[in-house]
């Protein structure tokens, strides 16, 4: 990190990743070729989880290349205090992305996601799930946490 005075604890960055409604996930082709996508997702047990379809440019690159980074932004105020600027958090994940086969961790963060974005909704979960269990992989990712920050001083 360039910026060293700006560095959060890797707390805070797990804090905003707990917090932060959607973030980006950045992927490499297998012609080495960057590709992001901005994704719903839901942070368990030190681990990014997401779902997605179970084709497409993403998948292609993930089983081309395991490594991936994901980034969140939160806590964004516009400021002019002297100059043009603004106040934010950040967090990043770099790691890798697997593909979740095991029956138990692949339902319980579809419903972490549900239990995220729609908790009014939660008796309907299950039955969506076995609905689109054909259709519908997930993917977790672990690694690395970092966290940056520009704050109110």
């Amino acid at each position: 990190m360039r910026r060293k005075d700006r560095a959060i604890s890797e707390e805070e960055a797990v804090d905003l990743l707990n917090r932060a409604e959607y973030g980006v996930l950045a992927t490499a082709g297998a012609d080495g070729a960057p590709y992001t996508v901005p994704l719903s997702y839901v942070f368990m047990e030190g681990k990014v989880y997401f779902h997605c379809a179970r084709n497409g440019r993403k998948i292609d690159n993930l089983k081309a290349e395991s490594r991936v980074s994901f980034v969140v932004v939160g806590d964004t105020e516009v400021v002019y205090d002297g100059g043009f600027g603004t106040y934010y958090k950040s967090a990043q994940l770099n790691g890798r992305a697997r593909l979740v086969e095991e029956p138990e961790e692949w339902q319980a963060s579809l419903r972490a996601l549900a239990q995220k974005y729609l908790p009014a909704h939660l008796d309907k979960v299950d039955a969506y799930i076995k609905r689109y269990d054909k259709q519908t992989l997930v993917y977790a990712v672990e690694g690395g946490i970092t966290g940056k920050a520009r704050k109110k001083v």
